[in-house]
Parts: C-alpha cells; sequence; structure tokens
C-alpha cells in the first residue's frame, strides 16, 4: 500500500474531485457541439459503438458502454422515436433484440466526423496530451471495475 503524505482529505487532492470536475467541463463541450445533431452525450456514445460495429443487440451495446438496460433502454427509444435507429429481433434468436441504423442514422455520421477535432480544440489543441489522460483513464476505470470483483 502506497504512504500519503501530507492531508489526505484535502478537497483539491481527491481525485474524485478533480474527475468531476473534468466530466462536467467536458461534458459541456460535447454538449454544445452536439445540440446541434439532436444528440445527447449518451445518444452519442450508442451512436459511436453502432457506427462501429451496427446492428449491434441491446445487450452487447450495454456491455461496451457498461449501462445497465434500465438507463440504456430510454436512450434507445428516443434515438428510435428521433427516426436515428430501428429495434428489430435477431433472425438468430428470437429473444434477442438488435438496433440498426436507419438512412438517418448513418447520415447522422457524416456531421458527427466534426465532432473529435472540435473536441481537441476547445479542450486546448493538445492531442497528445488527450490521448495520454485518454489511456490513464482507461487504465483508472480498468482499476476500479477490477477492485469491484476482487
Amino acid at each position: 500500500m502506497t504512504a500519503i503524505t501530507g492531508n489526505p482529505l484535502l478537497l483539491e487532492r481527491q481525485v474524485c474531485f478533480a474527475l468531476a470536475l473534468a466530466n462536467r467541463s467536458v461534458l459541456r463541450v460535447y454538449r454544445r457541439l452536439l445540440e446541434p445533431m439532436g444528440l445527447t452525450h449518451p445518444q452519442y456514445l450508442v451512436m459511436l459503438a453502432l457506427w462501429e460495429h451496427a446492428p449491434l443487440p441491446v445487450k452487447e451495446i450495454g456491455n461496451l458502454l457498461q449501462l445497465d438496460s434500465a438507463t440504456l433502454s430510454p436512450m434507445l427509444k428516443r434515438l428510435e422515436a428521433d427516426g436515428v435507429i430501428e429495434r428489430r429481433r435477431s433472425d438468430n434468436d428470437e429473444r434477442s433484440v438488435e438496433i440498426h441504423l436507419t438512412t438517418k442514422g448513418h447520415d447522422l455520421r457524416k456531421q458527427a466526423l466534426k465532432i473529435p477535432e472540435q473536441v481537441v480544440d476547445a479542450l486546448g489543441g493538445d492531442l497528445p496530451l488527450l490521448e495520454e489522460l485518454h489511456a490513464v483513464l482507461t487504465k483508472v476505470n480498468t482499476a476500479a471495475v477490477a477492485s469491484e470483483n476482487p
């Protein structure tokens, strides 16, 4: 175990506080950029998964995004109501529902291609730093998930 020196309870030393502030700030950037597309940030994540892997079973989307069905289902209903996805029973397993992109969903991808660059610019334009941050956060998430299931 690593020994922490000084006051371990200072607010500015808390990883959770730094992550919470960064999360809110970054999501504000995404909110501003995604609003013209009619997407929320969580819906954008669903669409990213679908643009990469569609069609996908609902369960697989949940696994990829680490979301439970209670969180994912309302999002999928909204995306379907907006006409960017459609739900279909799987041909291989009638119990499984697959999510397919509609033409509108495919077309939305063209607009989304601008988002990553705009995010990098809004966050200071330092792509190597953001890539390093992504790698660190991925390690932190992996360790946190592993600590839940020792």
